[in-house]
């Protein structure tokens, strides 16, 4: 097996000798994608991707697990049993005859929002210390041995379909475990260090200037060739004006000036609910930013350290996108005219806010049974962000990736793109 995360190291060359057999492959940055998709097979890929959330908790402590600091974060521990409790109760309990749970109260506890599936523990009490977290490992181990076992043998391609719902949900937690360890880690005041040279926030942008798009009617969404969630898919017509985006995200520095300029203190840059917010939480920076001897420091996961006024602005919500926006009398791209013009700049350092509700594409369907409860139902009071961050698993991108939050949540690695 070759490992997902080495396979883009050979693209060039073993790119250019499979096109011979295969001429739709594409070489370079979605090589990696497509060769675990294509060439890896669904056990590998099923041990890849599971064994790489053990590895983002090889730097803790036992400690570091079961804390759980606010209502919209989860511990460690939980988003290790809960992706677990996803294999063990969408295709093991139903398709494995004689399969033994490992805990009858796991289904109770490891729950997130599947109503269908039956009664779950309240969210905010996900930080309990029991089961412990060396029972939760075994929990993995008896979940992904049965798994394994499982995909050895003959697996009708439904079912391999609702393995990689799986792996990619997984891949979604992972990110979900390094931004919410990081807003728990944040909480204590000697600011721990979770990977020495770890920060994730301190990236460049690598270009600069405006790309036009001229107006016309353009097509959205997915064709649904490859995965894709549910809300990505039937694609559809939009009709665009004339704009302008920025090849470059807003970075620390311009918002500095923002700040400086009194942009947390001018309710007219602000919507209603955003200005509210500010009052309410007495803000007047982006999450982590800490004022210390009249300098800007920020805490991030290689410890505190003074603000890099050149790397890209993190941590941010649409409140904030919006304000600052407005500030310099631009605004915050439509989803759809972010899909249109992203082949045009780089991406991926962080989510990036538009100025979109998250609502369901034409001729959206809820899927029968759980997995219909996955994406339709959040369908209200969320905007989307586009794109993915320095946070997202490799592989889990793509421009019609639908992101989603509340307008006030900024512990994601989210960021602003403007628009003129």
């Amino acid at each position: 097996m070759i490992c997902c995360r080495h396979a883009v190291k050979i693209s060039s060359k073993l790119g250019r000798f499979l096109q011979i057999f295969d001429p739709n492959l594409q070489t370079g940055e979605h090589f990696n994608e497509y060769f675990c998709n294509r060439y890896m097979s669904v056990k590998d890929r099923y041990k890849e991707i599971r064994m790489r959330s053990v590895d983002l908790c090889a730097p803790l402590e036992t400690e570091d697990f079961v804390p759980q600091l606010a209502i919209h974060t989860s511990p460690t521990k939980w988003h290790l049993a809960h992706t677990t409790w996803f294999f063990e109760q969408m295709i093991l309990k139903e398709y494995v005859r004689d399969y033994q749970e490992c805990n009858k109260d796991y289904n109770f506890l490891f729950n997130s929002y599947y109503n269908i599936v039956g009664d779950r523990a309240l969210r905010v009490e996900r930080g309990s210390s029991r089961p412990t977290v060396s029972d939760v490992y075994k929990y993995r181990e008896h979940v992904d041995l049965a798994m394994e076992a499982f995909l050895s043998g003959s697996v009708s391609e439904e079912v391999k379909e609702l393995v990689v719902l799986g792996l990619n949900h997984e891949q979604q937690h992972q990110e979900l475990l390094i931004t919410d360890l990081k807003f728990t880690f944040s909480k204590n005041s000697t600011f721990p260090v979770y990977l020495k040279n770890g920060s994730k926030v301190s990236s460049r942008n690598n270009s600069s200037g405006w790309v036009k798009t001229e107006e016309g009617v353009y097509e959205i969404g997915s064709k649904g060739d490859k995965f894709y969630f549910d809300n990505e898919l039937n694609m559809h017509k939009v009709y665009l004006a004339d704009f302008e985006i920025s090849k470059a995200l807003v970075t620390n520095g311009e918002f500095i000036e923002f700040i400086d300029a009194g942009g947390y203190s001018d309710f007219n840059l602000w919507l209603d609910e955003g200005w509210s917010w500010v009052n309410e939480n007495n803000v007047n920076a982006p999450l982590y930013w800490h004022k210390i001897d009249n300098v800007w420091h920020y805490y991030t996961l290689g410890g505190l350290m003074p603000v890099e006024k050149d790397a890209i602005l993190s941590h941010v919500n649409f409140y904030e996108a919006s304000a600052f926006a407005f500030w310099k009398k631009m605004r915050l791209p439509t989803e759809f005219e972010w899909e249109i013009a992203s082949d045009q700049f780089e991406w991926g350092e962080r989510w990036e806010w538009t100025n979109s509700a998250y609502l369901p594409y034409p001729g959206f369907k809820i899927a029968a049974g759980a997995v219909g409860e996955y994406n339709g139902k959040f369908m209200i009071n969320q905007m989307v962000l586009r794109g993915s961050s320095i946070a997202t698993a490799e592989g889990h991108s793509r421009k019609t990736y639908r992101n989603f939050f509340h307008p006030h949540y900024r512990w994601q690695y989210s960021g602003i793109r403007l628009v003129k």
